[in-house]
């Protein structure tokens, strides 16, 4: 089997959803300090671990950055001809082989001069990347690897996400006059949210608004006491600006609130010459990165196959992925 999709199922293999990534932080550890690295575990929670790795002696100007924790559930990997499957091929076990191999084959040739940060949490909060920020780097760039075909990224969308609440009053729903319907007053906030414009931007296109999830009520003959829905806003600038537009709705709205779950603002990425370019819509750590220079976006496989049952890495993407990684991270020595 050839070595690199053989290191894509290893890590497929071990099971780590978010809040799970013990086991791989273990392996990386063993893995990459035999291929002479030195690495070090960073604790984000209790058995959760950031990995940084750097060749010794070293303070690297380039690193390259993904996520290894996955959404659930896990299921393991498999492969034909074409394609590796799994939780995580694409999203991002697959890409973090990548860039190991191209780490590796730079060494080979006498280039130490980057690095490996591998950090949980990105499916959830990013809690991982904002935590790596306290180590400390002379970084110049990070090269984040997500699911982007292969292209780079010239940016993507931030994001306003939150929990929007109504207050009501129980009653039987026989007596109208004696409830108020928390739902009701919930769907009425909702619509007038979902009407805002909360712009567009020319690269990234239009901001856009999902209603995730709603919560509420007792029974079809009670009025609801209270209720409430997770919110997602697309966001394409600053995400003070989509607050604002929050805070204005529900100003005719007195019996809703909300809560912030998490907020980003769009990002720009850096970009360099020899590769195709185009935005992405979804979110990554890069917000949280900045201790690490500036950002650069790309990655084999397709984020419509990621989150999906049927997820799956390319196995010519991968292979195209170590050798562009390696062309990249000289470009930016290069350019320094």
């Amino acid at each position: 089997m050839d070595p690199l999709f053989a290191y894509i199922r290893k890590l497929i293999d071990i099971p780590s959803t978010s809040g799970e990534e013990g086991d791989v932080g273990r392996f990386l550890e063993s893995d990459l300090t035999a291929r002479g690295l030195e690495v070090t575990l960073q604790e984000v929670a209790k058995d959760r671990f950031n990995v940084h790795a750097v060749y010794p002696g070293r303070s690297p100007r380039v690193f390259f950055c993904t996520h290894i924790d996955t959404v659930p559930p896990f299921y393991g990997s498999s492969e034909d001809e074409d394609y590796i499957y799994g939780r995580g091929s694409c999203d991002a076990k697959g890409i973090l082989a990548t860039m190991v191999t191209a780490t590796e084959a730079m060494h080979a040739d006498g280039l130490d001069d980057v690095g490996l940060l591998f950090v949980v949490g990105e499916e959830v909060d990013s809690a991982g990347a904002i935590q790596a920020n306290a180590l400390g780097s002379d970084s110049r760039y990070v090269i984040v690897g997500e699911p982007t075909r292969n292209k780079m990224a010239t940016g993507h969308k931030g994001g306003f996400k939150f929990r929007l609440s109504a207050v009501g009053k129980a009653a039987h729903s026989a007596y109208p006059e004696l409830g108020d319907s928390a739902i009701e007053r919930l769907l009425d906030g909702l619509e007038a949210l979902r009407l805002v414009d909360f712009g567009r931007d020319e690269e990234l296109g239009p901001a856009t608004i999902n209603v995730g999830t709603i919560r509420g009520g007792l029974a079809a003959n009670v009025f609801a006491p209270d209720a409430s829905a997770d919110v997602f806003v697309r966001v394409v600038g600053p995400s003070a600006a989509v607050r604002a537009e929050v805070d204005a709705v529900l100003a005719s709205h007195p019996k809703l609130s909300y809560e912030v779950i998490s907020e980003s603002d769009a990002v720009h990425c850096e970009t360099v010459t020899g590769f195709e370019l185009a935005p992405v819509s979804f979110g990554t750590d890069i917000p949280a990165l900045h201790a690490f220079g500036k950002p650069l976006l790309l990655g084999p496989g397709s984020i419509h196959d990621a989150h999906t049952s049927g997820e799956k890495l390319g196995k010519e993407e991968a292979k195209a992925a170590v050798g562009y990684y390696q062309v990249l991270v000289k470009q930016l020595l290069e350019s320094l």
